[in-house]
């Protein structure tokens, strides 16, 4: 007959050993398998899905495009308006990070989440949305784990595919089509910046119809972007 200090050293190896290797062996899998195989969907549209249901005229637009075939204005004006040292660091902005904490402590602001792109693709693609401790855990685990096995030109492009652009809508070759009517491959500076400016609230902000503000932002980051060291490969090269 099992005794109750058998059973409690059982629980605790399988919470404290067992799951968390099995939690780590499944995670770098599916992080490697999605480093070739495009997303077709993640825990967002789901969510929203879900959300939306007895909306009769919301429905999914999504369609995989690889890096090649979306305009590199957009790379552009996403990195310009999200994430302007996105070439550059390992996944984390500590910079910003520590200014979102000093001005939540010291003047009071609300506390913003100085996600990067990497971050955010992190949590689009592997996580369901929440803003719990935990939550965060996992995304920073899955932005090490995509930074070091993706690398930053595929971050970029699994972003681009699956960032929520619009009601319904995922993804850059969505968003032109749905909005511009026009492949991704064919969006302008001027295109790519409103929906870059969309990015924080795509829910409310309408890129084919921008509000004064989302027009204003538009063109500060259009001025943003000749001011940022892009490399040779968001040019497709």
């Amino acid at each position: 007959m099992t005794s109750i200090r058998e059973l409690l050293g059982k629980t605790a190896r399988f919470f404290l050993l067992k799951l968390p290797l099995a939690f780590i062996a499944i995670s770098l899998a599916w992080v490697v398998i999605l480093r070739w195989v495009p997303v077709w969907f993640t825990p967002l549209m789901i969510s929203r899905s879900i959300e939306y249901r007895d909306d009769e005229t919301f429905r999914t637009h999504k369609k995989w495009r690889s890096y090649e075939m979306i305009s590199p204005e957009l790379s552009k004006a996403v990195i310009a308006s999200e994430d302007n040292l996105f070439t550059t660091h390992n996944g984390f902005d500590w910079k910003e990070m520590k200014k979102a904490v000093k001005d939540h402590l010291e003047k009071g602001k609300k506390l913003r989440g100085a996600s990067t792109i990497s971050q955010q693709t992190a949590k689009n693609v592997f996580l369901l949305p929440s803003h719990s401790f935990v939550r965060k855990a996992f995304e920073a685990w899955f932005t090490l784990l995509i930074e070091l096995i993706w690398g930053k030109e595929r971050i970029l492009e699994v972003y681009l595919n699956v960032a929520e652009m619009g009601k319904g809508i995922y993804g850059a070759e969505a968003a032109a089509r749905e909005i511009f009517g026009k492949s991704a491959s064919g969006l302008t500076r001027y295109e790519s910046s409103l929906i870059a400016a969309c990015l924080p609230n795509p829910i409310s902000r309408n890129a084919g119809r921008p509000s004064a503000y989302v027009s204003k932002r538009a063109g500060q980051i259009r001025n943003l972007i000749p001011n940022i060291e892009y490399p040779e490969w968001i040019d497709g090269k």
